[in-house]
């Protein structure tokens, strides 16, 4: 396979925030996560500091709290202050201490290093009860919420620039569920509101990829929106936990641009490609289980609907497959640069979390690599580039047979030094793949990679199969070839000393 790029074009600079994540009050990934305040590992404040660490290697950009589906029936008020009573969450079912709410949120994010993007509760809650939000936020002392920020400790403004209304409030099974009508006149509200508290913020809306939805949200919101908001998972098993093989995840990679080309043309033909961008805020290849919860009948006992969810833990399941598909998203959401912002993987601990904790530290699952290879060893710019010979196969998926693309190659330069580096993704399950660079470039050139064994490899504690493997291959030269091992995900850095 061949690849050429037109570097005499000045090439397109993508948002960092595309490598963003997401947290949300679901099992494991506040309580028992990242917050554990009589676990040893976490600092004074409760925060695990492994967590925050693995979290800071991989610079997470900006990280979306506190959901998904529990924000639509949470009253921030209640997390606030030194009084917290513990509440019952109807999104999840079960109990919430409220013992991490915003003050807690805004000091993990400052610990991390990224912004804060809180999504506010647009189920039960009031457009007031958001703008209430930001005042406590945001405001230096004006009013009741930001002076009681300040006596609960905070002083200065957190200024929180990014806000979303709402979460999945087209489905049925949100909390709070609105029809397209309601939508677009309760997120017109909201966003006046929230703008006369604080006009530098940035908003967003909970969208898909519906035209009615879209229309009656743009129609009354456009002109205070920055973003628009879209969620993917590609394998459905909420309610089975039965995991798709490496064939059919390599079929899901040919559909991760179906989403964004849908809201991209419908923004176009309303003339607001350049007012508003994709915020791709909940995303990963693999739904969450939690079986008898988002469905008309609901689960009777514990052993039915919540017990299961211990099933997202088996880190077993999180295979290269996961890896090569996050790698296939995020070269497509680098292509997309000029329409998609932002993107966070949902979520970042526990769960499908690319981050595990257990009593005794840390796994890093395959995926925490890929955020790794590509915060970190990737460029910020995007090179107009294409490819010939590229394999192609017939695969499966629930009895579909497609043609998938072995590979997925981006060309990237730097913005702040001379070189490039390629992201370069090679699908085929048990055959290498050999790279011919055609490329006008000059420099030293090195291989950062990961693969493993087998498609099935994985890491758990004590068992770390998939980790980052570098390679230095030498002089560049034009036609230089690079071969790519089977279901990896390589960086080929072209860099001049």
């Amino acid at each position: 396979m061949k690849l050429y790029a037109d570097i005499r074009k000045p090439g397109k600079k993508r948002n960092f925030m595309i490598y963003g994540h997401f947290i949300e009050h679901f099992h494991r990934q506040i309580y028992g996560g990242v917050y554990d305040p009589d676990h040893p590992l976490s600092d004074e404040e409760g925060l695990r500091k492994d967590v925050l660490e693995a979290m800071k290697r991989i610079k997470v950009p900006i990280l979306r709290w506190p959901g998904g589906c529990f924000v639509s029936a949470y009253h921030w008020k209640d997390g606030v202050g030194p009084n917290r009573t513990p509440f019952f969450d109807k999104a999840w079912r079960v109990e919430d201490p409220n013992s991490f709410g915003t003050d807690e949120y805004i000091s993990m994010c400052q610990k991390i290093g990224c912004e804060p993007y809180i999504c506010t509760n647009a189920g039960t809650g009031t457009a007031e009860e958001m703008s209430d939000w930001v005042e406590y936020c945001n405001l230096d002392h004006e009013g009741k919420y930001a002076k009681w920020r300040i006596s609960n400790g905070h002083p200065d403004p957190y200024k929180v620039k990014y806000w979303s209304i709402g979460n999945e409030n087209y489905g049925f099974w949100e909390i709070g569920a609105k029809s397209a009508e309601e939508w677009g006149s309760l997120v017109e509200e909201a966003a006046k509101m929230i703008k006369h508290v604080d006009p530098e913020t940035e908003l967003t809306a909970a969208a898909l990829t519906d035209v009615e939805w879209n229309i009656n949200l743009l129609k009354h919101s456009g002109k205070f929106l920055n973003w628009i908001s879209i969620h993917d998972y590609w394998d459905p098993i909420h309610e089975t936990n039965d995991f798709a093989n490496y064939e059919a995840c390599m079929v899901y990679t040919e559909h991760v641009e179906d989403s964004v080309k849908k809201v991209r043309g419908l923004l176009e033909a309303l003339g607001l490609e350049k007012k508003i961008k994709i915020a791709y805020d909940e995303w990963n290849l693999r739904q969450w289980y939690h079986p008898c919860v988002h469905s008309v009948e609901q689960g009777i006992t514990k052993e039915e609907y919540l017990y299961p969810r211990d099933k997202n833990d088996i880190n077993a399941q999180y295979t290269m497959a996961d890896a090569v598909f996050t790698a296939c998203f995020l070269n497509m959401c680098n292509r997309n640069c000029d329409i998609v912002g932002m993107a966070n993987f949902a979520p970042i601990v526990n769960t499908r979390g690319c981050i595990y904790t257990h009593e005794k530290g840390i796994v890093l699952r395959s995926t925490y690599y890929v955020f790794d290879l590509y915060v970190n060893y990737l460029g910020d710019q995007i090179v107009d580039s294409w490819t010939e010979d590229v394999p192609v196969k017939n695969m499966s998926v629930a009895k579909e047979t497609e043609s998938v693309k072995q590979a997925d190659v981006l060309v990237t330069s730097f913005s702040n030094r001379s070189g490039y580096a390629v992201a370069a993704i090679n699908k085929q399950a048990e055959e290498e793949l050999e790279l011919v660079l055609e490329l006008q470039a000059e420099g030293q050139v090195i291989l950062h990679y990961i693969s493993g064994e087998s498609t099935e490899a994985y890491n758990d504690i004590d068992r770390e199969m998939v980790t980052i493997q570098h390679e230095e291959l030498g002089t560049f030269q034009s036609g230089m070839s690079v071969r790519l091992k089977p279901h990896s995900v390589n960086i080929i850095q072209i860099l001049e000393k």
